[in-house]
């Protein structure tokens, strides 16, 4: 199969302007691409950089996958002179279809074609927003190639990582892809989407199992439930009978009317006692004012017959006349109120004993069951409803019994597992391939690789001479990369710029052959500025030499795109790239000598 890229137009794409420019990928030859930027006067100012040169490339892997090689916004592609309108047409031949992709923003386009019949994917977003991921998928589909291995094997920028210097994880997925380890994916892929089906089968058609058995497992526990509840019941209503028996015999036990008839008297006592309590409790405080009156009374006697002699009763002095009369009046009223006052204290006393007396000795307290009279009254009530609940309680029938009954009647739902098990079979042996295929252990995925990776050394290898690159680099079955010089193991960053280059070159052609021989022909590669950069003169002249033979012998067009004007005449056709004005513009000229 061969994937031939014949056209790319350019409008307000970076430094091209709204003047669409076209770059014809007919001729199977090598390219010089050179840049040269114009004063006002249409006079060559001697620079090549900034031309617009990269701008090729850049154009080609946006127009097939949406993106430039290197980290450049989406709205920064666009022309910032015009602003708007910019639009990337590809066009290429693969499996016998001619393809056209139309790629671009403000307005925002995706469109593919297939032999002039534009291709509408079944997706929600419209295709003139030129973001639709299903179109996109459906472009890589068709490629077969990814955007790393487009940067890899057809576009080499000087900026894009090389392979050595990648993360161990995206160098396996690149040698991967390479190698063929993909096309196991996507069996792998496809095997778990049937495995997923299986799988699904099989939770289906278990939750199906589940579900008869938690039904038969529900219509078991409700019979467990009521023959419990049952059995409860049952023992309940005998602890119950037992119980109100119980209680009926205890209150039996109590002589209510002679109960009623303590607590009449105990009323009675309770009534006599506290009144006792309260006289005597009186009649000690009424002895006690009595002996105070008593000796009060004395007490002014004294002081009448002291005063009766005309002396002080209190410093015994004599007294005179009108002094005299004045203390006795006072003695005589003292004395006639305290006659008075022990008078009625002996009259109060007489009545307390009195009826300390009516009352007479209290009998001993009358004893009772109930703490109270409402007890004892509420004895009988409890006892005619105690016997009462006791006739309905063993009369009562069981309310369970006749559920479990009606419940054991119900048939159970048989359980096959002979579905489940079936699927389960084909699911291990589903799962067993997939393991094949996807485990780096598989010896399907090791065969793969040892029969392509000595292709891919042996390749390796001739380029590295043809470059003159003084070091043995090796893929080792693990996919790890080896590189020795004299005996010695270096790493990548070991070697100087140059030879990095040399071995950036001597991979990705190594990688295009072994691409080219399990997949597809490609017709198109660019070397952007490799050969500039740190090479000697030797390394341009084996470069040169290794892309004119491949251009030749295996009609590839080539475009070197490159600042050494030297180089004019060592190919016989240049791309000139003409920066004026602010806008690039492309020319092709054929057989030109310096």
């Amino acid at each position: 199969m061969t994937f031939k890229i014949s056209n790319l137009t350019v409008r307000n794409f970076m430094s091209v302007g709204n003047v669409s420019q076209a770059v014809a990928f007919d001729k199977e030859n090598l390219t010089l691409v050179l840049g040269s930027n114009l004063d006002l006067g249409g006079e060559d100012t001697g620079s090549r950089n900034g031309t617009g040169k990269t701008t090729i490339v850049n154009a080609l892997s946006y127009a097939l996958y949406g993106q430039a090689l290197t980290n450049i916004r989406k709205e920064n592609l666009i022309n910032k002179i015009n602003g708007k309108g910019m639009l990337v047409t590809v066009e290429f031949e693969k499996d016998n279809n001619v393809y056209r992709i139309e790629r671009g923003r403000k307005p925002n386009i995706l469109k593919l074609f297939v032999n002039d019949s534009q291709i509408k994917t079944d997706e929600s977003e419209d295709d003139s927003q030129g973001d639709s991921r299903e179109t996109q998928k459906a472009i890589e589909q068709m490629l077969q190639i990814s955007h790393t291995m487009f940067k890899h094997l057809v576009a080499l920028n000087t900026y894009t990582e090389p392979f050595l210097s990648m993360k161990t994880s995206d160098q396996r997925e690149v040698i991967e892809q390479l190698l063929g380890i993909t096309l196991l994916s996507e069996k792998a892929e496809l095997l778990k989407i049937d495995l997923k089906e299986t799988k699904d089968s099989i939770v289906t058609e278990t939750a199906n199992i589940e579900a008869i058995k938690r039904a038969n497992d529900n219509v078991q526990k409700s019979i467990d439930s009521l023959i419990s509840k049952s059995s409860a019941w049952a023992n309940k209503k005998e602890s119950d009978v037992a119980a109100l028996l119980k209680n009926i015999q205890t209150l039996t036990e109590v002589g209510i009317e002679e109960e009623l008839a303590a607590h009449a008297e105990l009323k009675i006592w309770d009534e006599n006692n506290s009144m006792l309590t309260g006289l005597r409790k009186q009649k000690a405080t009424l002895e006690s004012a009595a002996i105070q009156a008593e000796k009060t009374l004395t007490k002014y006697l004294q002081d009448l017959e002291k005063l009766n002699s005309k002396t002080c009763p209190a410093c015994e002095q004599d007294l005179l006349d009108h002094k005299h009369e004045e203390m006795n009046n006072t003695a005589k009223k003292h004395h006639d109120d305290a006659v008075i006052y022990k008078d009625k204290i002996t009259k109060d006393l007489a009545e307390v004993n009195e009826a300390i007396g009516l009352i007479g000795e209290q009998p001993r307290r009358p004893i009772t069951f109930y703490e109270s009279e409402k007890e004892a009254l509420g004895h009988k009530n409890n006892l005619d409803s105690l016997e009462k609940n006791l006739m309905e309680r063993a009369d009562s029938n069981n309310p369970y019994e006749e559920q479990v009954e009606e419940l054991r009647k119900s048939a159970l739902q048989s359980v096959d597992w002979t579905l489940v098990n079936e699927l389960s079979k084909l699911r291990d042996h589903q799962d067993y391939l997939l393991k094949l295929l996807t485990n780096k252990d598989s010896f399907i995925r090791k065969k793969i690789i040892d029969q392509n990776l000595s292709y891919l050394n042996k390749r390796l290898s001739y380029y590295i001479d043809k470059l003159g690159l003084p070091h043995q680099v090796v893929f080792q079955n693990d996919l790890n990369v080896q590189i020795t010089q004299l005996g010695q193991e270096l790493d990548f960053d070991n070697l100087s710029r140059g030879e990095r280059n040399r071995l950036i070159l001597s991979m990705s052609f190594a990688f295009r052959d072994v691409w080219e021989g399990l997949y597809q022909s490609i017709n198109l590669l660019f070397i952007d500025e490799l050969i500039d950069s740190g090479m000697d003169s030797a390394g341009v002249e084996n470069s040169l030499a290794v892309l004119k033979k491949m251009s030749r012998e295996r009609n590839k067009n080539i475009y070197l795109i490159s600042h050494k004007d030297e180089l004019i005449s060592r190919v016989n056709n240049i791309l000139r790239v003409v920066k004026e004005g602010g806008f690039t513009t492309y020319s092709n000229s054929s057989d030109y000598v310096e």
